[in-house]
């Protein structure tokens, strides 16, 4: 019997990006959930972490019209040489970014549904029946939005898409055993086996992570992502131990290695919050390629990029 599938379900998207060929096989729909529990402090979407909208303030754009002060209803923004947000009493509710005539503001985060979403999406499935593509939810982390997660890969499903996800894998074991049946591939991040490191870089313990990990890796076809981040995973031992980790898995098909990068830096001055990582280096070339040859080594297929 057909699962049933509540069309009218409601979560908040801030991105939906057509035409990928990364995440997943075949040109594919990436849908941007918001909401995350971990912090990274390299994250390149720090807009996803609440699950609430948010506005982004682009000060260069910005004429200074006033027109986003007069629709503030309860007095968040004012302006002077830079212009400003209080956003500790803003509330997203994006009139201000309906009437900025430069797109200085930008409302991230809206709420769709499942019919709304899956309408968007057929706009491309003849692509995906070409390319062998489908859709890939991301974020933030999907899984924070689970029930809203699950409806949408059960009506993807119900399409004949393929289906992926990009996730952290915190989750609770209900999430993982309720969602994961529906998802083709797993994209799934490990940041790092050390406890301790992994707490001090992303806010929270990677224990639920590896235990969800191996049971995930048993459920659905899954790929490794790890981003290299200096002083933090990118060391000769750190690559070992995340192999005996890979080692212990179910239907591992690669490890991605994918170089740190600062191009998420300019959206913190966006959302008023300071980078933490400004200071760091990417790895060089050479240095991951030491890295993939370990990897390799270990008998695991690995790429750089992904």
């Amino acid at each position: 019997m057909m699962d049933t599938i509540n069309y009218s379900m409601e979560g908040t998207v801030f991105d939906i990006q057509r035409f990928s060929i990364h995440d997943g096989p075949g040109i594919r729909t990436i849908v941007f959930l918001k909401g995350c529990p971990l912090s990274c402090l390299w994250c390149s979407n720090p807009e996803s972490q609440k699950i609430k909208p948010v506005i982004m303030y682009q000060s260069a754009n910005c004429i200074h019209c006033g027109r986003c002060i007069s629709a503030c209803k309860i007095g968040a923004i004012s302006v002077n040489n830079k212009g400003f947000i209080n956003r500790e009493i803003c509330t997203a509710c994006g009139e201000c970014s309906n009437v900025c005539p430069t797109s200085s503001l930008v409302l991230k985060g809206k709420k769709m549904t499942i019919e709304q979403v899956i309408k968007e999406l057929k706009k491309d499935a003849i692509n995906y029946r070409r390319s062998g593509g489908g859709i890939t939810l991301s974020g933030g982390e999907p899984l924070v939005q689970s029930d809203f997660s699950k409806e949408l890969f059960k009506a993807c499903k119900a399409q004949g898409w393929h289906t992926a996800i990009e996730t952290t894998g915190y989750a609770n074991s209900e999430t993982i055993e309720e969602v994961f049946p529906y998802i083709d591939l797993v994209l799934m991040d490990i940041k790092s086996t050390n406890l301790e490191l992994h707490r001090k870089y992303t806010g929270v313990s990677n224990e639920i992570i590896l235990n969800n990990a191996k049971r995930i890796s048993e459920i659905s076809k899954m790929v490794i992502r790890v981003p290299l981040i200096p002083d933090f995973n990118s060391s000769m031992q750190d690559i070992l131990e995340l192999c005996r980790f890979t080692k212990t898995l179910n239907n591992i098909d690669t490890i991605h290695l994918l170089p740190y990068h600062t191009y998420g830096e300019n959206k913190y001055e966006l959302l008023g919050r300071n980078y933490l990582m400004k200071d760091s280096r990417s790895l060089k070339e050479d240095e991951i390629e030491v890295l993939k040859k370990i990897i390799e080594d270990q008998g695991i297929k690995c790429i750089i990029g992904g």
